[in-house]
């Protein structure tokens, strides 16, 4: 369908809806409730889709409210199943285990994927680092590396690069990726480390977080890595359902069987329904709320893209083309749109231009351009909440455990600050043309580590012990964290269903704070980003 640039409004609407509802006072509150939430999306999308069934075009719609069910499946099975593990025992949250923590997850992403690593992943490490004053850096790097980066050197790892191999290119094509991967996850390592070792040393609980006695580490609520394995393998495997055979009158009744969410559904409740209730609600404290807020938001962004993923598709053939066009444009616009068509709409414009060797189905696609376009789709999908589903989803777990998490804006200076000149230094050594631009990349990079390494020593200096954390340069949450006052409110019980009970409906967080059964305090005026409560496998 032939679309105007108007057409993208709603979905531009509803990203600053997102960006700026929760930083203006007087929708604060209510943008709190993901009842609000669903009630924005649909005000968004629903237009969309009633325009598209009414021109004839229902059956974009038909795919939109496909994919969403899939993508939602997926990430609630991930979700239950890893809300049932817990790494019980003695770690240290120090920077050194913490960037094993996120090399760990980076490593694995591409096996087990991004969304699958992240939700492993982020328990634990919010776990571990409990103590901590400041965990936001955490959080956002987590996103960038284990949610993000990490998934380039295998199909399985992002799903750009799993509709690259169902168009042809060999399963084993994206491990000559690794130089880049390993370029930017180790700079972003790095990175981390640097201000890992800074807020450490000014946090308090870093001078008395040894434990008081040794207890060995180990997994509880391990049956659920049979569940994991078994989403794993149903997203690699297992067929869904099938589309377009059925619009074509070609399908036969195994095509109408979403056989793959069912393996999804099936995973999700053997894990709720057999794994240990002390994990999932003492020790990891479970709640609905995280997968309600991303299923709210995500309905109206499925909606309301359609329009801008068709513009796209109209203006991308009169693009300026290189392969640093190809980087740029597609990771720009996978920083916004779902990296998936984004991907596969730049990758049938590449088929169409000249170049040798070719990669993938004939007529193939030049493979310096799909070099390109897979490092866009995949890392930069990472710049914003929205660019990646498991950005949005670590944000939403990382919410309801209490960490004040930055908004749209917030969220997105960390990446301009930390992530983006690591990508432009990747394009310019690995994309740009000339030796130029290769030194111009490596002087960058130099200077990326340069800055890690001031910041690492700056945290190494001797400095005088402090009974409360002082905010620090270059540690954007200080400036962009959610108000003390709203916390508060959300602690006193604000919002909550009949009875004192915390609803699904309530925002990220107020279902583990002030509330008894979960064992803490609500939070005060002065204390929201600075209270400290005990690990519960930690000895103290």
């Amino acid at each position: 369908m032939q679309v105007e640039w108007w057409s993208i409004i709603p979905f531009v609407v509803l990203l600053l809806c997102i960006a700026l509802l929760p930083l203006i006072p007087a929708t604060t509150h209510a943008w709190e409730r993901n009842g609000v939430k669903l009630l924005v999306a649909l005000a968004c999308g629903l237009p969309v889709a009633a325009w598209f069934v009414l021109t004839g075009h229902g059956s974009e719609v038909s795919h939109a409210l496909v994919e969403y069910v899939q993508f939602i499946m997926l990430l609630l099975a991930l979700f239950v199943v890893s809300g049932g593990i817990f790494l019980d025992g003695d770690i240290r949250p120090t920077p050194r285990n913490n960037t094993l923590f996120l090399a760990i997850g980076g490593a694995i992403a591409s096996v087990v994927g991004t969304t699958g690593a992240a939700m492993l992943l982020i328990r634990p490490l919010l776990n571990t680092n409990r103590d901590r004053a400041r965990r936001v850096h955490t959080v956002v790097f987590t996103i960038f590396i284990v949610a993000n980066c990490g998934g380039l050197l295998t199909p399985l790892g992002d799903p750009p690069l799993f509709l690259g191999f169902l168009r042809g290119v060999p399963f084993e094509w994206t491990l000559r990726l690794w130089p880049q991967w390993l370029f930017v996850n180790a700079l972003l390592l790095a990175t981390y480390y640097a201000l890992d070792t800074r807020a450490y040393a000014s946090d308090p609980v870093s001078a008395d977080a040894a434990p008081t006695s040794a207890a060995p580490v180990r997994v509880r609520g391990a049956v659920n890595f049979v569940f994991f394995a078994a989403i794993i393998v149903a997203v690699a495997f297992v067929p869904s359902l099938d589309l377009h055979a059925l619009e074509t009158g070609h399908a036969t009744w195994t095509a109408l069987v979403p056989w793959r969410e069912l393996v999804f559904g099936a995973a999700a409740a053997a894990s709720y329904a057999l794994g240990s209730r002390d994990v999932r609600f003492r020790l990891n404290q479970f709640t609905w709320t995280p997968i309600v807020e991303v299923a709210a938001l995500f309905i109206g962004i499925f909606l309301a893209m359609i329009p801008a993923l068709n513009y796209l598709g109209q203006i991308a053939p009169h693009l300026p083309l290189t392969t640093v066009t190809f980087f740029v444009f597609s990771g720009g616009l996978s920083a916004f749109l779902d990296n998936a068509p984004t991907y596969a709409t730049f990758y049938e414009m590449a088929a169409q231009l000249p170049g040798d060797p070719r990669i993938g189905a004939a007529p193939g696609v030049p493979e310096a351009y799909l070099i390109a376009i897979s490092l866009g789709s995949v890392l930069c999908g990472a710049i914003t909440y929205i660019g990646n589903g498991p950005n949005f989803m670590t944000k939403a777990v990382a919410d309801a455990a209490g960490v004040p998490m930055p908004s749209f804006g917030g969220y997105m200076r960390w990446s301009i600050l930390y992530l983006v000149p690591i990508l432009a230094a990747m394009a310019l050594v690995f994309l740009a043309e000339g030796p130029l631009w290769t030194w111009l990349g490596v002087l960058l990079a130099l200077g990326i580590l340069v800055r890690a390494a001031r910041q690492a020593r700056r945290g190494l200096s001797p400095t005088p012990p402090k009974t409360e954390p002082e905010p620090a340069e270059g540690f954007p949450e200080e400036q962009d964290a959610a108000p003390c006052g709203a916390m508060a409110a959300r602690g006193a019980g604000e919002g909550r269903s009949p009875g004192g009970r915390p609803s699904v409906w309530d925002a990220p967080g107020r279902t583990n704070a002030g509330h008894p059964a979960m064992g803490r305090p609500a939070l005060s005026e002065t204390t929201c980003v600075r209270q400290r409560r005990p690990s519960p496998g930690r000895a103290r």
